[in-house]
């Protein structure tokens, strides 16, 4: 054990001897949280919309001041003519319109950004749904306050619900449609691999580079002690990036931790283990550093923002790349982290990812000391 422990010295002696690129790995998750958290957001606020209103009465008035009294739109003008509204699409003026007529109300958008108009239809839908359904709920109880035959008003309210059948959108976990919600857990898993794996990769890689593997070849110390001493520095600075992100998640990006903290921090940590072993396996096949850098960062980093479900659904995407992204460590740690984080779920709503990762760690560990012994040899 105390040949263990000089190697781990050795290890931290070779970390914070670099001040800057220890400065680095501490501050760039706080950069990363930071910039994606409030740079990438499927929200949208302040849209300007345009109103055609030929009838002007109370109910179309009302529907108006619950559109402009949200954080989502800006009326920008009235229209005196429909046609005024192509006009105004092609002058990017506005990023929808409201049409007003004695049947229906229309919604009208641009849809050559189909997102955009799919999710400002959607706000607006449900916004006046909501002053509908307000404005329904009053008028039943204002006329059973007046009912001699005394029905209470939620009765009344009641009765005149069952008269429309209209469907109804609950949105569970996240009612508010706050974009952080999706975005924070994935960005934990794209930093917490990306940084882990960077660190690790360089490991193994620096010794060939600097000639110091004799050290090594000529240690007592079995192959899986040796990379573990090297993985417990990169260890310990990687819990201390995952409590600084995790701190930045809740009270910067105001994302809330329904889940067991415990049981999110478990999943962290074996996470982080099997990135860090990812990164020693990089680093136990190539003998440069540069080389080990450009594999972790561009080989990891691209699959992890495109296949790991962070940006695109997965389930939209051919069979070939949902296939690929079942190796992901990434893919499994976001949906975990979803359960516990946002959803709120237990320990056996993750045995599967926990299962699977674990799996992978000791898949990699097993690889990585075998091609590391083949080295020694």
């Amino acid at each position: 054990m105390r040949a263990f422990r000089v190697f781990v010295q050795k290890e931290f002696y070779h970390i914070l001897r670099d001040r800057w690129t220890t400065i680095i790995l501490l501050a760039l998750p706080i950069l990363m949280i930071i910039l994606f958290g409030f740079g990438i957001t499927t929200e949208i606020r302040n849209t300007k919309f345009a109103v055609y209103d030929p009838a002007g009465d109370f109910t179309t008035r009302g529907i108006i001041n619950k559109l402009e009294s949200s954080e989502y739109f800006t009326l920008e003008r009235y229209l005196s003519s429909p046609d005024q509204i192509e006009q105004l699409f092609r002058e990017g003026k506005t990023g929808f319109a409201v049409v007003f007529s004695d049947e229906q109300i229309l919604l009208v958008a641009d849809g050559t950004d189909p997102n955009t108009a799919s999710i400002l239809t959607n706000y607006a839908t449900a916004l006046i749904n909501s002053y509908l359904e307000e404005s329904a709920v009053r008028e039943a109880g204002g006329g059973a306050a007046t009912n001699v035959a005394g029905d209470p008003p939620v009765a009344a309210a009641t009765a005149a619900a069952r008269r429309t059948i209209t469907p109804e959108i609950r949105l569970l976990y996240n009612p508010s449609l706050k974009s952080a919600y999706n975005i924070v857990p994935g960005i934990m898993g794209m930093i917490l691999m990306l940084i882990c794996a960077m660190m690790t990769s360089v490991s193994i890689a620096r010794e060939k580079e600097l000639g110091t593997m004799e050290v090594l070849l000529v240690s007592p110390m079995k192959p899986f002690l040796i990379i573990l001493s090297k993985i417990v520095p990169y260890f310990t600075i990687s819990v201390i990036n995952y409590v600084t992100i995790l701190i930045l998640s809740v009270y910067v990006l105001n994302v809330p931790i329904a889940g067991s903290l415990i049981l999110l921090s478990g999943l962290s940590l074996l996470f982080i283990m099997v990135s860090l072993l990812l990164g020693i396996l990089i680093s136990s096949l190539v003998e440069k550093q540069i080389v080990a850098l450009l594999i972790s960062g561009m080989l990891l980093m691209m699959p992890a923002v495109f296949l790991s479900g962070l940006m695109f659904p997965i389930e939209s995407m051919p069979e070939v790349l949902q296939w690929l992204s079942h190796i992901l460590p990434v893919k499994w740690f976001i949906i975990a982290v979803r359960n516990v984080m946002i959803k709120g779920l237990g320990f056996s709503s993750i045995i599967k990812e926990i299962a699977i990762l674990t799996g992978m760690a000791a898949v990699i560990l097993a690889v990585s000391i075998k091609k590391f012994k083949f080295r020694l040899e």
